[in-house]
């Protein structure tokens, strides 16, 4: 079927505003491959079911929007006190300088363009890969385009248990800048890796992250996107899990114009867990945040959970699209998927759009969305009792989102989460 004119000449638009990276000849031709997906599938549109609550004219422009910079000198890098390896993006290109050693016992760490350029690596038969697979049955464009034109990211394979965590950090300077990133994580059989993230990396920011998790392996996965207000981000993660393998992520959003995060999850072996979670903090009429969720149980007893809350204000707008699909023969899965949205004004929105298929009739799947607003008389409880009413707001919004940040698996890591969200609070309203 022909694409519409418009959606026609957006793609051609932004494809022609891209050179194809160098690299070895493998890589050229997934990145050809990733042209034409593109070309065949058009950017997207507000009139493309799974963008109806987004729109997405400010990503698929040829051009990004501008957005200011922010130095945040009123407190500590985030996972500062952390021991970990740090790997640093300036604007969506690595920086050796910033970085720091890349050597850790159990894992190998290579730069996305070096890995490319060779003609043998082991990323030549992942890159792309899960990627291709995750644009069906829904399609994808935009992490497709992001496959095309990589230049940088990292490659990381745990062969053990990694004894730190890997940070990558992404720096926002130049108030115009546009950065593709693409990451591909390989967890060995048994093997197990922590990967933080944490920045706003640029003006406007394409990331995709394919993940996969060999038998027995464990990814745990937490982020902050940053807090520039204008920044845009679409990001996709993309995670293959095998049998007996454990997948937990967690993400912290405050601040962002727009913010769009995919998660495409494939459950292909028995007694696997996977945990996607989020929080995000909005302010304002110009925040828009859309969690988009698609796991598929295609193995036994497979364990999936679906957290997310946001609190908004002054207009600001969620979104949650949210899919658990059993397979044929998917028996014991337990699925679970809870969305919620606190509004702290009568300006702002929470879109949701829950959704099961399920072809199995031995299952537990469940979900529920739901949107209010602060408890009147837990607020009156608190303010009986003296505590201000900005302070009693902040314990009643922490209290909502400790669901989701209890998925985050590492204590010292929820706990650096905690104190962050309450100290943002505490600025906000006072």
């Amino acid at each position: 079927m022909a694409l519409p004119q418009m959606k026609t000449d957006i793609t051609e638009a932004r494809l022609a505003a891209h050179a194809l990276p160098d690299g070895a000849a493998w890589a050229t031709d997934l990145r050809r491959a990733a042209i034409a997906r593109v070309t065949a599938m058009g950017l997207p549109s507000k009139r493309d079911e799974y963008w109806k609550y987004t729109d997405p004219t400010s990503l698929t422009a040829v051009d990004a929007v501008p957005a200011k910079t922010v130095q945040l000198i009123d407190e500590p890098p985030l996972f500062g006190e952390i021991d970990r390896v740090e790997i640093v993006f300036v604007d969506g290109v690595f920086d050796a300088d910033l970085s720091g050693d890349l050597s850790l016992a159990g894992v190998e760490i290579d730069r996305l363009a070096d890995a490319t350029a060779r003609d043998i690596h082991w990323v030549k038969d992942l890159y792309g890969t899960l990627e291709t697979a995750g644009q069906t049955p829904v399609h994808r464009p935009l992490a497709a385009l992001n496959t095309a034109f990589a230049t940088d990211g990292v490659v990381i394979r745990a062969t053990a248990q990694a004894a730190k965590p890997v940070c990558l950090t992404y720096i926002h300077r130049a108030e115009a800048s546009d950065a593709i990133l693409h990451h591909v994580i390989k967890v060995e059989k048994g093997a197990s890796l922590t990967l933080l993230e944490v920045g706003p990396a640029a003006a406007r920011f394409n990331k995709v992250m394919e993940v996969d998790i060999a038998d027995g392996g464990e990814f745990h996965h937490v982020r902050s996107q940053g807090r520039v207000h204008d920044r845009r981000a679409v990001t996709h993660s993309f995670a293959r899990l095998g049998q007996d393998s454990v997948l937990k992520s967690f993400t912290l959003t405050a601040n962002g114009a727009l913010t769009r995060n995919d998660f495409v999850i494939e459950i292909n072996g028995d007694d696997t867990v996977a945990h996607v979670a989020g929080a995000a903090l909005g302010d304002g009429a110009d925040f828009h945040h859309d969690d988009t969720v698609f796991i598929t149980h295609g193995a036994l007893n497979g364990e999936s959970r679906q957290v997310f809350k946001k609190v908004l204000r002054n207009g600001a707008t969620g979104v949650f699209q949210g899919k658990i699909l059993v397979k044929e023969g998917a028996q014991k899965t337990d699925g679970y998927q809870i969305s919620q949205a606190l509004l702290l004004d009568d300006d702002s929105q929470f879109l949701a759009k829950p959704e099961l298929e399920i072809y199995a009739d031995d299952v537990a799947c469940s979900h529920g969305s739901t949107t209010g607003a602060i408890d009147e008389d837990a607020l009156f409880y608190l303010r009986s009792r003296g505590v201000p009413h900005g302070k009693a707001t902040d314990m009643l919004v922490l209290s909502f989102l400790a669901e989701a940040l209890e998925e985050i698996e590492d204590a010292a890591l929820a706990d650096e989460i905690l104190t962050r969200l309450t100290g943002w609070l505490a600025r906000r309203n006072h």
